[in-house]
């Protein structure tokens, strides 16, 4: 069941285009991700989805409802923001209790959701405690009571971690996967960190000069981006512009068989797809550097051409400083415009050259594969 439906949104600040009709759909208990750099939109979509901004053009529906015009407090949404925003002479019990209480509900059922609401994001016994006692990740938890107490039916948060530190935030989010599934709640996370959309979403809303790039599964937002900037900004990735002439890419002093039409192209390789090859005569880069993360070694490395390329090999290999390697893409994509280019594998009928360049290039890679 769909949750909520975002249509055609735009909103200009000015002569500022902010977000650009941008459309998304989000299923019931669904956790998504926008994810992007400064600037690209996401919060303000946010913020229209939660009513604190109103869009320019295009509307927004929670469960089949028209809720464009309705004002913050009349939805059913509930915002958590990137500052804690607690009320410092309150103490736990209250910070969380006050939306309630301006709902008017009895004394009793306020005291049912609000430690049910603290238990639920790992604070019980925590009441009487002012927010000055509290560490920053327990006050990042308050804010996520006071926004759960009310029972939202989509929770929105606004890159609620950001001030907090690698090791808090890693343990944060798992914390809000495990409520998120416990609660069966919707929720929109905004966060310009891809480890945190890749680690937390059921899918990933790539955002970019207030458009929507991409949408979909981490996995597939990682393994086939669609555009270049998607590629470039999801991982590390090697990203070289090219030429295709007569079915071959060249790039960054390789060449690589591909059934596109000649003129530039922008080649992109993953560094755990380059294979490495000891190079007995003819050779393609030197290692530069060298760093053992003990789970995999990173190899960076620069071809005759100047081009540098990073790979990702097994620690029980060696590579130091100075060697030099022939390197093979297990996977490779290929970008034109910006945007992906679809490279089925040569036919006899349609290319007989380019056939046989690609059954070179697998054999050489396969032979490569066995070495190692």
């Amino acid at each position: 069941m769909t949750k909520l439906e975002v249509k055609n949104l735009s909103r200009t600040f000015g002569s500022t285009r902010a977000v650009e009709d941008v459309s998304l759909n989000v299923d019931e208990g669904e956790l998504v991700c926008l994810l992007g750099p400064s600037g690209s939109g996401k919060s303000t979509v946010l913020r229209m989805i939660g009513g604190f901004e109103r869009p320019s053009t295009g509307s927004i529906l929670i469960d089949g409802a028209d809720v464009t015009n309705v004002p913050p407090e009349r939805r059913a949404t509930g915002m958590v923001f990137q500052s804690h925003a607690l009320w410092t002479h309150m103490n736990v019990f209250a910070n969380v209790a006050f939306g309630l209480k301006l709902r008017r509900l009895g004394r009793e059922e306020i005291r049912t959701r609000t430690e049910r609401a603290l238990n639920m994001v790992g604070l019980t016994g925590y009441g009487n405690r002012r927010p000055s006692q509290l560490s920053g990740g327990q006050q990042q938890r308050v804010a996520l009571a006071r926004s759960l107490v009310l029972e939202p039916k989509i929770l929105l948060l606004d890159e609620p971690f950001a001030s907090l530190d690698q090791h808090l935030r890693e343990r944060l989010r798992e914390e809000v996967r495990e409520i998120q599934h416990r609660a069966g709640i919707t929720m929109i996370f905004v966060t310009h960190g891809q480890d945190e959309a890749l680690a937390l979403a059921d899918r990933v809303a790539i955002m970019r000069d207030g458009r929507i790039e991409q949408v979909d599964r981490p996995d597939v937002v990682y393994r086939q981006p669609q555009t270049e900037f998607v590629a470039g900004f999801i991982g590390q990735m090697n990203l070289l512009a090219g030429d295709v002439h007569a079915g071959s890419l060249r790039a960054g002093g390789i060449a690589l068989p591909v059934s596109l039409s000649d003129g530039p192209a922008t080649l992109a390789i993953r560094p755990e797809d380059l294979c490495l090859q000891r190079a007995n005569g003819e050779w393609d880069a030197t290692v530069l550097r060298v760093t053992d993360f003990g789970t995999h070694l990173a190899v960076e490395l620069r071809t005759e051409t100047g081009a540098q390329f990073k790979a990702m090999t097994s620690p029980s290999e060696e590579w130091v400083p100075g060697m030099r390697t022939k390197m093979l893409p297990r996977k490779f994509t290929v970008y034109r415009d910006g945007r992906v280019c679809d490279l089925p594998m040569p036919t006899l009928d349609s290319d007989k050259s380019a056939r046989a360049s690609y059954l070179t290039y697998s054999k050489t890679l396969q032979l490569s594969d066995n070495q190692h």
